[in-house]
């Protein structure tokens, strides 16, 4: 009787287990499917990466050289220092002055020179101490279209031969000296825009005055040489090179 009712009791209770292990499958299945899902797909973009530019030409260093000068009128060499003195003449139409063309460049330039009063040595003034003379020459630098960029003057004044600058050779004096000679210095220096200048400027005279022991004059004519430059140099940075030009398309073989 007793085994029979065991047996009656494990009877009832088998259906609860095996539900027990049922659900307990289930949960484990579903942790496992949880575990091993994968997460959904991102639709983010990349970043763009940035632009590379492509990289500029470094400008090329600047470059002081004495400039090209085309000069009407010159004076000589100085038989000491060996320097090249041009005569400025009176004008007005730059064609006719000292032209100083420009290389290519970029930026401005600056033009740098000597400007010298001229004097006609005499050694029988000196002796009669009547060699006094006090010089004022007004120069001015112009575009080549003729716009005036600026005016300089040179003053000083002559007493003996140490105020002359130097003597000039292939004359008819004695010693093969030319009787004019410079005298005084003023150092001119001055920046040219591009705006203001591209291709190069004129150099002309503008007036002169003299003071004399016996009296004083003033000339304006043109043509009249009243001054003297020298050491004409000029500060720029060159243009870049040219690029190269594209080679034609071949034609094409049929």
């Amino acid at each position: 009787m007793r085994s029979a009712a065991i047996i009656f009791i494990a009877t009832l209770a088998a259906p609860g287990l095996l539900a027990g292990e049922a659900l307990g499958a289930e949960a484990r299945s579903a942790k496992a499917a949880l575990q091993t899902a994968k997460p959904p797909a991102t639709t983010t973009k990349p970043a763009p990466r940035p632009a590379t530019r492509k990289p500029t030409a470094k400008p090329l260093p600047p470059v002081i050289e004495p400039a090209m000068v085309n000069c009407p009128m010159t004076l000589g060499q100085g038989v000491r220092d060996g320097v090249t003195y041009c005569d400025v003449q009176i004008g007005r139409d730059p064609s006719s002055g000292i032209a100083i063309p420009f290389p290519p460049h970029t930026g401005p330039v600056t033009l740098r020179f000597n400007l010298h009063n001229r004097h006609t040595y005499s050694e029988e003034q000196i002796k009669s101490n009547r060699a006094y003379h006090r010089y004022t020459a007004t120069i001015g630098v112009l575009a080549l279209d003729n716009t005036l960029l600026s005016r300089f003057y040179v003053q000083n004044e002559f007493r003996t031969a140490a105020d002359l600058v130097d003597r000039i050779g292939g004359g008819s004096g004695p010693g093969g000296l030319k009787a004019v000679a410079p005298t005084g210095t003023e150092p001119i220096v001055i920046g040219i825009s591009e705006d203001d200048a591209k291709d190069g400027v004129s150099i002309l005279g503008e007036k002169l005055s003299v003071v004399r022991v016996d009296g004083s004059d003033n000339f304006t004519a043109p043509g009249r040489p009243i001054a003297v430059i020298s050491n004409v140099m000029l500060e720029y940075r060159p243009a870049p090179p040219a690029k190269p030009a594209a080679k034609p398309a071949q034609p094409r073989r049929r």
